[in-house]
């Protein structure tokens, strides 16, 4: 039986790939579709995610990555983008999707919908994007965990210039701007943070119980 702690135990943010070694189409699909499953609030999924597998592209985002060389050395290098016009439209698309899925009628969605919208309706862009900026961040810790069942290393990067990931990538095109780096693929057998023990706090002074 798969043990989701020791698989948790066993991942840590890698600093060396072994450039070699190729994570294998299927769980690439499988990181895709964990990325698509990813809880989102009001489930409006402002998020996009790029999948990179080009060494000429991996390496110009060092230059844009304070010359992390992970973004080079991993098999594929993943980047989680927000939507940057996320309006009435986009919202009116989202019920829409609602109702091709589920089949739920206008009169049941219009409440939700309508709610939806005058929320949105008050906010500042500024405010939006942080909001998926959040949105965002959940979706890292998915992946983060399916990487560690999967048996894929990773290294989560806040530390990355968006602008010029938006350049490299054409983001601007696509109306989104990187948010988040993974840098996926397998740890090299010299990375000499792969052996060292994890370092959290204890258990009691992380969880607080109420019975």
């Amino acid at each position: 039986m798969a043990d989701s702690i020791k698989d948790l135990e066993w991942r840590y943010a890698v600093k060396k790939f072994d450039s070699e070694k190729i994570v294998s189409d299927s769980k690439i699909e499988r990181l895709k579709e964990a990325f698509n499953l990813t809880a989102t609030s009001y489930g409006l999924q402002p998020i996009k995610m790029v999948v990179i597998q080009n060494k000429e592209v991996q390496e110009k985002l060092i230059a844009h990555s304070y010359n992390q060389k992970q973004v080079h050395q991993a098999s594929h290098v993943l980047v989680i983008c927000i939507e940057k016009n996320i309006d009435g439209a986009y919202i009116a698309n989202y019920f829409n999707r609602v109702k091709e899925v589920r089949g739920t009628s206008d009169e049941i969605l219009d409440p939700f919908k309508n709610g939806v919208l005058n929320d949105f309706s008050k906010k500042s862009i500024n405010e939006i994007h942080k909001w998926a900026t959040n949105q965002a961040y959940l979706a890292m810790g998915n992946l983060l965990t399916i990487c560690a069942i999967e048996k894929i290393d990773s290294c989560p990067m806040e530390g990355f210039i968006p602008d010029g990931y938006n350049e490299v990538l054409q983001l601007d095109k696509e109306n989104l701007t990187a948010v988040l780096v993974l840098p996926v693929g397998f740890r090299a057998d010299d990375d000499l943070l792969a052996e060292l023990k994890k370092v959290r706090k204890n258990l009691n002074d992380s969880i607080i119980e109420i019975s």
